[in-house]
């Protein structure tokens, strides 16, 4: 029976340790922490519950097909609510937008704002389809070790349909001239972590998700995600190493030996690290067996990294829905101050979760649980004044916009930042959300999953295939278990 060493109990890790250990691999895995998850964990504090991390649930097939695979669906273990309206969008001129989650509902929306345009929604999702069955069928499973896995006549045919080499800006422009409509459609590759102009036309895939597929909710919370997956997990027997930090990967030749904790060195056959690929390259192996130099991983074009607020209030704010998003300046100043010249945003936009307004388990009676994200430039210098210049520009916003007056009525909160992406996560650059999707870092174009110098050392997550995300993540675990399983 091969051993495997997973580094790490995120998304990713857990799925490669399932898919392993149903293979009849013995799977252990290390988790620094006390909780498994990775950034889906969620702390407790006064009453509320909290996810730390994601908040979003789309791509539902993802997640029900991850546990068809085991036997399981996921309503074994969590309740899933489809949220209607999906989210609300809050613009400058004051505008409420309410997202139906019923696509008749959608369309009329859509010719509310532009005449005609509903006709060319249903264009854009087909389109969009096509784009999701293709990517998820033929693209993302595979290892992109080399660009020779997808010279395939049937692949090379879809290549052209997915749209490549345009990006989503110029397709969604060529459809819509709405502004607002613009940015609705814009919105999710804002979770892919580049500019719209810069991410290829290929995740409207993206827009299919969100319109077709929908905005979900796991009942109790995202943690419940992670939490199912170590029950599975647990039942096909990988061990759980908790609260045991990895310090090194010790060498011999050309193989990975061992993991060594502070407690103890465990040696296995094959090594896989789901912790950040940045960190485990250059904190637990030695530089000669380092697959990429700090000049490569200096020239990365990185996703965002988060100002994150957690606050719990002894009120009910009913003005706000469980997703809102606050497109109520300028985006392009915002895009500009993460992308171009990085630096502290002066008037961002940014996003609100109200989880409570779901479910009610994660906040004590008559109180709301608030989540806010800003997004932010990846690298920057962390500042705990400039966070709170931040957070009172949100106050003041929140309470102009959607008459929320949350001042008065906190009683929690907790800032994550920058620093704490580095110190919880060893997040390179504290990022939130990996490399961006820009097209020279798609696909074969990422690091590799596989180390180029360590024959038996692999690499799973967001900084790697397919890429950022917790659909992606799943995917990431179950590519690279399934490869080392054929060897």
């Amino acid at each position: 029976m091969k051993k495997i060493g997973i580094v790490g109990s995120g998304f990713s890790g857990l799925s490669a340790a399932c898919f392993l250990a149903k293979e009849g691999k013995d799977v252990t895995v290390f988790e620094q922490h006390d909780q498994i998850g990775g950034r889906a964990r969620a702390f407790h504090a006064k009453g509320f519950t909290f996810d730390m991390g994601p908040s979003w649930y789309w791509m539902p097939d993802v997640f029900e097909r991850f546990f068809n695979q085991f036997g399981h669906s996921v309503s074994d273990y969590y309740d899933l609510v489809r949220l209607d309206p999906s989210y609300q969008v809050i613009f400058d001129d004051g505008e409420i937008v309410k997202i139906p989650a019923n696509f008749d509902e959608l369309k009329e929306l859509f010719e509310s704002l532009e005449p005609g345009s509903s006709t060319k929604l249903i264009k854009f999702l087909d389109s969009a389809k096509y784009k999701y069955e293709v990517g998820l069928g033929e693209y993302v499973h595979k290892p992109s070790l080399s660009i020779l896995e997808f010279v395939d006549i049937r692949i090379l045919k879809s290549f052209m349909g997915l749209n490549m080499f345009s990006s989503i800006s110029k397709e969604i422009r060529s459809l819509f001239s709405n502004p607002k409509l613009i940015e609705l459609l814009e919105f999710p590759v804002l979770f892919l972590g580049a500019k719209p102009n810069k991410t290829p036309a290929l995740y409207s895939l993206m827009n299919y998700a969100d319109i077709k597929l929908g905005t979900w909710y796991p009942k109790g919370g995202m943690s419940m995600i992670p939490n199912a997956m170590g029950q599975v997990a647990k039942e096909l027997g990988v061990k759980f190493k908790m609260s045991e930090a990895v310090e090194s990967i010790k060498v011999k030749g050309d193989k990975a030996e061992s993991i060594v904790t502070k407690q103890k060195s465990y040696e296995f056959d094959h090594i896989i690290s789901s912790a950040d690929y940045h960190f485990t390259e250059t904190n637990l192996l030695s530089k000669q067996h380092r697959s990429y130099s700090s000049k490569y991983w200096d020239s990365r074009v990185m996703a965002p990294s988060s100002l994150l607020f957690y606050l719990g209030c002894s009120k009910k704010f009913p003005q706000l829905e469980h997703h809102n998003l606050f497109f109520d300046s300028d985006f392009a100043q915002h895009a500009s101050e993460i992308y171009d010249n990085p630096t502290w945003p002066s008037d961002p936009l940014f996003y609100v979760c109200c989880p409570s307004r779901t479910d009610d388990t994660v906040a004590p009676d008559a109180h709301e649980n608030i989540f806010i994200l800003v997004p932010l430039a990846a690298g920057l210098e962390d500042d705990t004044k400039k966070q709170e210049l931040i957070f009172t520009m949100i106050l003041d916003r929140l309470k102009a916009r959607v008459d929320v007056d949350i001042y008065d009525h906190i009683i929690f909160k907790r800032n994550f930042c920058l620093s704490d992406f580095k110190s919880e996560y060893n997040s390179f650059k504290g990022n939130a959300y990996g490399l961006s999707n820009i097209l020279l870092q798609t696909a074969f174009l990422k690091p590799k999953m596989k180390s180029k110098k360590i024959s038996n050392l692999y690499y799973t997550g967001q900084l790697t295939t397919p890429g950022p995300g917790v659909p992606p993540s799943l995917i990431s675990g179950e590519v690279v278990a399934n490869y080392i399983s054929e060897l």
